[in-house]
């Protein structure tokens, strides 16, 4: 069966399937893929895009509510450098050409990570992206573009460091939720579950704080051969763990 191959239509067809409301994704495997069909690492990352839709269907479909992606990290300008333009030019490409499909489906999109390094272009076009979607009520789907963990809770320290200096908080009142509002995810809940495709059993450096609680699930297939098996196949192992966030009887996502 292909990756494509259709295995449920509604999650009511799979009894006792559970459905996260934040589902976080680290696409891994393009390049891998490309090299196991001795094809460049470009066409990798093209066909990892094919996957981000089919990714965005499924999530629509199967009633997720924030679906997360890391598509490129703050460690990832050590690769080529026409890799990684590249990888910039396929963003651009992805959200101008379905910009007009994410706002027919009613998908809000956020572009979260560091602007630094990034053309004007294409700053303005997350801007306009994000603009144009920020009414929509459907899917919220948070793309970790420059992206890196522990930037994201320098940053917010920084932030709030700033607040203390100037007198508007005190020391004393800094909790979790102030920083969880500082995060560049403020607002979202964090995710019930991770995945991570091409086999690597690892986070690298993605949503360290949102993740603290989160269930992992690792697949072996590379990223560009994501689709409805392996999402149902990663929802199935998420559906039989016990979620107990360090108490002894088990909650619902």
């Amino acid at each position: 069966m292909s990756a494509d191959t259709a295995v449920a239509t509604t999650p009511d067809e799979k009894p006792g399937l559970k459905i996260p409301a934040h589902l976080a994704v680290i696409m891994d495997g393009n390049g891998r893929w490309a090299k196991a069909r001795g094809k460049l690492r470009t066409e990798g990352h093209v066909e990892g895009v094919k996957a981000l839709r089919r990714l965005v269907d499924l999530s629509i479909r199967y009633g997720v509510k924030h679906l997360t992606v890391f598509s490129f990290s703050s460690e990832n300008w050590s690769r080529p450098r026409d890799e990684v333009n590249f990888i910039f030019g396929l963003l651009h490409r992805f959200v101008a050409s379905d910009l007009a499909t994410l706002i027919q489906n009613n998908v809000r999109v956020r572009i979260i990570g560091t602007r630094s390094g990034l053309d004007e272009a294409l700053s303005r076009l997350i801007d306009e992206v994000q603009s144009k979607t920020a009414r929509n009520t459907g899917l919220e789907l948070i793309v970790a573009f420059n992206y890196g963990g522990k930037s994201e809770l320098t940053e917010a320290t920084r932030a709030i460091a700033r607040a203390v200096a100037a007198g508007n908080l005190r020391v004393e009142d800094i909790t979790e939720e102030t920083i969880a509002r500082a995060l560049y995810t403020s607002g979202t809940p964090d995710p019930d579950l991770i995945i991570r495709t091409s086999g690597e059993q690892r986070v690298s450096n993605f949503l360290l704080w949102q993740g603290a609680y989160s269930e992992l699930v690792f697949v072996e297939e590379n990223w560009p051969d994501f689709g409805e098996q392996v999402f149902l196949k990663a929802l199935d192992e998420y559906s039989s763990r016990s979620r107990r966030f360090g108490g002894i009887e088990s909650r619902s996502p």
